[in-house]
Formats: C-alpha cells, structure tokens, sequence
C-alpha cells in the first residue's frame, strides 16, 4: 500500500482548511495527509492550527487586522478575493492571540454556524478570551447574506459585552450591501506570494531543491493564477510523487509530474475515455480508479460489481474465449505491481478519472451510489482499502452537489451492521460530511433531522452518537450536545452509548454542564408520563464525579430538586451514596449535604429516603469519618423536617447554613 494510503487511515481527522474528510488538504494544512481538492475542513483543533502556523504565509495587511484583533471585544472583517486563503488567515489572526489558554480548555476556540436558522440553536455566550470564526464566504445571495447581517450584529455585541474576540471572513461580491458602521472593522486582505507559500510547504515536507528550480514559466503562472488550495495541493503532490519511489529520485521528475498532474491530467483522462468505447472497458477504467492499490482480484469483483449495477447485459462469450483481464489491463494503461495490486502509471491520474466520470456522466450518479454501497464491503479489502474507497466516493459526490448520497450510504451502513461495534465506513462518510466547507452545515441539519425523526437502528445510533461526540463536538459543541441529548432519550438498546458520549462531551466541555442540566430538568417537569428518561440521564450527570469543579450549587440544587419531586427510584441510592463519598473524600464539598437536603426540602419522603441511603452507607464501612458525614447529614434532614412542621411557609436555600 502506499504511503498516501496509509496516511488516509491512520489518522482520519479531517485537518485545518482542508476538504472534507481524511484526504484533503488545503491552504495551511499540515504535511501529514495526502492532497485532495475541495472546499476545506471546519476542524480546527489545536493540533491543526499549530500546522497551519507552520505553513502559513501571511497576506498583505495581515498585520492591521492582527493590530484590530488584538483589543478584548474586538471584531475584525476579513475581505479578500476568493483563493487568497481568507480562512486561514482568520484561524491564524485568532491564533496569534497566543494558544496557552485555548490549548488548556481555559478559553474558547469555536467555528461559528453562518446562519442561525436551526431550531436548536444556542445563544452565544462567549467569556472573556475567547475566539470565534464567523466564515460567510460561501454565502451568495442576498437573502442569506442579510440573515448572517443580522447574526453578526447579535454575535459581535455579545463578544464586546463579554471581552471575547470575533474574525469575520466575508463574502465576495456582497460589499454593495456591507453595514457602513463595520467599516473601520473591516481589512481588505491581499494575496499571499503563491510561490513563496509552495517553497514553504516544500520545506516543511522536508523536500530538498534548489530556488533556481521554482523559477519555470509554468510554476510562476500556476503560482500566481491558482486558489490557495490548489497550491498547498500542488506541494502535497510533489511530496506524493517523493514518497511513493516510481517517479525518479531528483526534484525535476516530482515535480514535472505535479504540475502535470494539477494542469491536465482531468483533460487526459477525459480524451482517454472518449476513446474508450465499450461499457466493459469503461467500467474497468473507473473501478481500477476507485479502488487504485487495491487487489486486482477484488478490483475485477468490483467491476463486475459496476457492470451489473449499470445493468449492462454479460458478454455472450465464455470467458476463456474473451479478452483476458491482464490484456485489458495493459490496453486501458493499468500496471499490476508485484504484488497483484493495480494502478495508474501517472502520477494523480485515478482521481482525475473519478473526477471526470462523476462530473461527465451525471445520469449514473445513483448507480455510482448503489455500486459502493455494496462494493466497499467486498471480501478481501482491507480496513485501510474500505476507507480509501468511502472517502473517494465521498469527494466526488460532495464535489457534485450530491451529500444525500453520501448520507444514504452512512444510513445503509450503519443499518446492516452486526454486533455492538461502530460501522466504520457509516463513520468515516459522516465525518467526511460533518468536516466539510460547504455541505458540514447540510450534513448537521441532516442529523438534527434524523435524531429527531421516529424509530432508528441501533448501527445508526451508534454511528450519530460517536460522529457528534468526536466531529461535531470540538468545532459545533451545542449542536453536538443537542444531537446527543435526543439519541440519549430514546429507548433503543444502543441509547445507552449515547448517554455515555453526552456525559463525555459535557465532561470535556464544562461550559455545556449548566444548559444540559437545565434542559433535562425541564424536560422532566414538562411531562412526568416521559420522564423516566430524562430523569435517568439527569441523575447520571448529578454524580459526584460528574460534576464540575468548583460544583455549581445553586445549579446542582435545580437538578436535586427535580430528582427528589419524583418518587424514590433505584437511581437514588448511587447519587446520594457518592456524593457522601465525596464529601467523606473532600471536606471542601462538605456543601452538597445542605443543599441535597434543601432540594428535598418539603417532601417527608424523600428526606425519609435520603435518611435511610445515609444509615446505610455508615453500615456497610464503619470509618471514623464517614460517620461523622452522616450525622452532618442527619442534622440537616432533621432541621429541614422540624422546619416543615413549623415553619411551612419556608423555601429551601442554595447556600450553606452557618
């Protein structure tokens, strides 16, 4: 397998600006994923702005922004011509504010919806500190330009308010309708050096030459004329071209290769194809390029796979009496390694095919679907092979406007999988969608929708739930949180696990304990007839352990208090037991016994309960300290019970009694 495939699945995070998915790297993306064109990844960990630093070459005017941004509260506008890399350069202004408190989950680092039209859609609240990307540059008409106007109006006066920090990359062709007060807010950014960005991400690749050799007539055009993208793409190539061994040791061959590769292969595949005639030949020119590196017995089972998909009738002749599968091979410009493995003799020349069939035979698009669908399972493919196969199919779909074919896949998969593993090619085409520029936001609705909707396999809960905690929890945190609270609530068997993934996200995002907590009270005030299991989940994330430290009291009192309305339940016992534990553990959270107490203020049963789960957690360890706890805790029950019985008319409080 090659280097470039082995990338592909061993780190299948989507990176900086990249496309969607594994395999795209765009403007600022690190050297360790292969290239790919399209619309770049909404990632951006800190992982991945630390490689966008390193490749980054600032535009012109980037140093006037960064001296805007600089100010708590401040918002910068970003205006640039599209490919001059408006993205990276507001990921970097936010970046450059300095990462120590981002990198220790002290401040935010948030990719921002464009629009806020979702029904779920949380405020923002941003602290003081935190960054925001605010990306607008896909918008195009004037309907949805307006909308985001008055988003950004909504945003940049709660980032004022609370001293945070918003960059703004706006949209191309809309200045007519820019609000004149965000003017002096607004810098027009130039383009970077195109060469200057290659030479970079050559040397960070480690790629030795010589500057005379980036001086050709051919690369100073492509330098000057091409996206961002195609650049960072363009230096990947030459990289591709080093590693993979077959296309010479010295830096002219590389590079001849990739610029062939960027400038014509797409026409030479096309010229090739219309050459082709017959659907037998056709077919094997377009399996070999979806499953390039692959087995070329698992590629002839994958053609014929196609050929039956499209319908085509068998040839009429035995096989022996046929051409033979290596003539056919040899014809169509197909090399079989040592190995028996299949590829293309130049150098980005299968993607060129993939690109030009989906793009030229737009009426095969749902057999295209429908072959994959059952052909990235075939026997005798690798995990490695199965992702390479998704994510190629992906691109090329998202490329042509089509995520629903994407998605039908995650669901087909995710509904045939057996046992009680994550299907890993449902997850590897959901997180090629959630990450994607263009259609993340589509595929995030499509999920809204989804977990929503009625009944859902277990394969697809699992799916959804593992796609928001590990995809849409460090780019879109509320949304993710939302998503996993309705699949948490269902009552399928696999519920459980999303339970687990919310607990984790809220875990690792403590902003989000507060809302889900006051989401799940509600929920359980608003109808008792469903609230079993809101109140479970409730339940769980009142564990000691679960909560944040410092604990939020008055917040951990609203939850008590909704626990301790409904009639005693199993859950009880684990919930009280550990905060007993805890303070047991921790005098410095002696706290919670009074305001446990407080929620459960009124209800003789409850503090009868309550009063019971104490006597019993002494019982089982005799200690010294734990039995002082528990008479702690009796005091207040006691003092609550007295004064129900003389004083009704007092409410409970969510501060320590002195």
């Amino acid at each position: 397998m090659t280097e470039q495939s082995r990338v592909t699945v061993n780190d299948p995070r989507g990176p900086v600006n990249s496309g969607a998915g594994p395999q795209y790297v765009l403007y600022g993306v690190g050297a360790d994923w292969p290239i790919r064109r399209g619309a770049g990844s909404l990632r951006i960990s800190h992982e991945d702005r630390l490689r966008l630093a390193d490749r980054f070459v600032p535009p012109e005017n980037y140093r006037v922004a960064a001296d805007l941004l600089e100010e708590p509260g401040s918002t910068v506008l970003l205006r640039a011509r599209p490919g001059s890399g408006r993205r990276a350069a507001a990921i970097m202004l936010l970046h450059g504010l300095g990462e120590e408190d981002c990198a220790e989950g002290k401040a935010r680092f948030e990719d921002l919806p464009p629009t806020g039209g979702e029904a779920e859609t949380v405020p923002l609240a941003p602290g003081r500190g935190d960054r925001f990307l605010l990306d607008l540059s896909g918008i195009t008409d004037e309907e949805e330009h307006t909308k985001a106007q008055r988003l950004l109006a909504v945003h940049r006066s709660r980032v004022q308010e609370a001293g945070a920090h918003l960059v703004v990359a706006l949209p191309s062709g809309m200045e007519h309708a820019h609000a004149p007060d965000l003017e002096p807010h607004t810098v027009r950014l130039g383009r970077p050096r195109g060469i200057a960005v290659v030479t970079r991400y050559l040397r960070m690749d480690r790629i030795a030459f010589r500057p005379a050799e980036l001086e050709s007539a051919d690369l100073r055009r492509l330098c000057e004329r091409s996206p961002m993208r195609e650049l960072a793409r363009f230096a990947g190539l030459v990289r591709t071209a080093r590693d993979s061994g077959r296309f010479g040791t010295d830096f002219a061959g590389w590079l001849d290769q990739s610029m062939h590769a960027v400038t014509d292969r797409v026409g030479e595949a096309g010229r090739q194809v219309i050459a082709v005639r017959t659907a037998h030949e056709r077919a094997l020119l377009l399996a070999t390029a979806m499953f390039e590196e692959v087995h070329a017995d698992t590629v002839y089972k994958a053609w014929h796979g196609l050929m039956r998909t499209v319908r085509h009738e068998e040839e009429g002749t035995t096989e022996l009496a046929r051409t033979d599968f290596g003539e056919r091979l040899t014809t169509l410009g197909i090399e079989r390694d040592p190995d028996g493995r299949l590829r293309f003799g130049q150098l980005a020349y299968a993607e060129a095919v993939r690109t030009y069939f989906w793009a030229n035979f737009p009426g095969m698009r749902d057999d295209l679907r429908n072959w994959i669908g059952r052909a990235a399972g075939l026997d005798g493919l690798t995990a490695d092979e199965r992702m390479n196969v998704v994510v190629r199919f992906g691109e090329r779909s998202l490329a042509v406007g089509r995520p629903d074919h994407l998605f039908d896949l995650v669901v087909r998969w995710a509904d045939g999988a057996a046992g009680s593993s994550c299907e890993p090619r449902a997850l590897t085409a959901l997180r090629l969608g959630i990450g994607h520029e263009k259609f993340g936001g589509w595929f995030r609705r499509r999920i809204y929708d989804c977990v929503r909707s009625g009944s859902l396999s277990n394969g697809l809960i699992r799916v959804l739930s593992t796609a928001c905690l590990e995809s849409l929890g460090p780019t879109h945190p509320h949304q993710a949180m939302v998503r996993l609270r309705y699949l948490a609530l269902r009552r399928e068997e696999a519920a459980h696990e999303a339970r687990k993934a919310l607990l984790d996200l809220v875990e690792r995002d403590r902003r989000l304990y507060r809302p889900l907590l006051e989401d799940l009270r509600n929920r359980a005030h608003r109808d008792p007839r469903e609230a079993e299991s809101p109140l479970r989940l409730l339940t769980e994330l009142l564990g000691s352990e679960r909560t944040p430290d410092p604990p939020p009291w008055p917040v951990l009192f609203q939850g008590w208090d909704a626990v301790f309305s409904q009639p005693p339940t199993e859950l009880w016992d684990p919930l009280v037991r550990g905060w007993l534990d805890a303070v047991a553990g921790d005098s410095t959270r002696g706290m919670a016994l009074g305001v446990m107490v407080r929620a459960a203020h009124g209800r003789s049963v409850a503090l009868h309960r309550l009063y019971v789960i104490a006597s019993d957690w002494v019982r089982y360890a005799r200690h010294p300290s734990r039995a002082a706890v528990a008479a702690h805790f009796w005091q207040h029950i006691d003092h609550a019970q007295y004064a129900r019985t003389n004083r009704p008319g007092a409410g409970p409080r969510t501060t320590e009694e002195t």
